[in-house]
């Protein structure tokens, strides 16, 4: 077995993606391939990599699940006072990466990301399992804890004052990208690749073109 980095590619031979199969909104494309990984069973379909970047210029990215697409926008839940939640707050331009190793695709957008509005965060709380809420209202996401066992206590004692009902902390919510950048990525033989590229107008409407691999 090679063990090289370099020498290790592979070819694409999954699929293809032509203008006839693009519709003139991306967000119902973005819905089509997302319901395809679920239904293919695609390992964490929903997963996608949300870049940010502070005043410091520093681009930073993680992993978060979507949980839903609605009126145009991704929507994913986190908890406000992170590094990712403070750079959002200083500068809302963000990047989504949903990423289908599988299906041989590519979703990458850019917009901009505000919070919902906290009723939209109280009804998806309140429907997480009760261990997802005790653990939002004890993490202090990005901060340095002294060790595991620093939050395995906090996760024993706040679960010893919340049994039943455990309230959203004001800390933790959604976050939604309105996006004006959506490219779709099929990967090909030789490297020639299908890239789609979606851009919103002035008008409310659409561009699309294709983009070179």
């Amino acid at each position: 077995m090679d063990l090289e980095v370099q020498n290790i590619r592979r070819e694409y031979k999954v699929g293809s993606l032509s203008r006839k199969d693009m519709p003139a909104d991306p967000i119902q494309k973005s819905e089509e391939w997302i319901q395809e990984a679920i239904r293919l069973d695609v390992i964490e379909p929903t997963a996608v990599v949300v870049g940010t970047c502070g005043p410091d210029l520093q681009p930073s990215t993680r992993t978060v699940l979507l949980k839903e697409i609605h009126d145009g926008r991704f929507i994913f839940y986190s908890n406000y006072e992170s590094r990712k939640g403070h750079q959002i707050n200083e500068n809302p331009k963000v990047s989504l990466t949903f990423l289908w190793h599988q299906l041989e695709r590519q979703i990458h957008i850019e917009g901009v990301c505000r919070h919902v509005a906290p009723e939209v965060s109280d009804a998806y709380f309140a429907q997480r399992s009760y261990k997802s809420r005790i653990g939002a209202r004890i993490s202090p996401q990005s901060h340095i804890i002294p060790s595991r066992m620093f939050i395995v206590t906090e996760f024993a004692k706040e679960a010893l004052k919340y049994r039943l009902d455990v309230p959203r902390p004001e800390t933790w919510g959604g976050f939604e990208v309105t996006p004006h950048h959506i490219e779709f990525w099929q990967g090909r033989e030789s490297r020639l690749h299908d890239r789609f590229l979606y851009e919103l107008q002035q008008d409310g409407t659409w561009s699309l073109c294709r983009i070179a691999p």
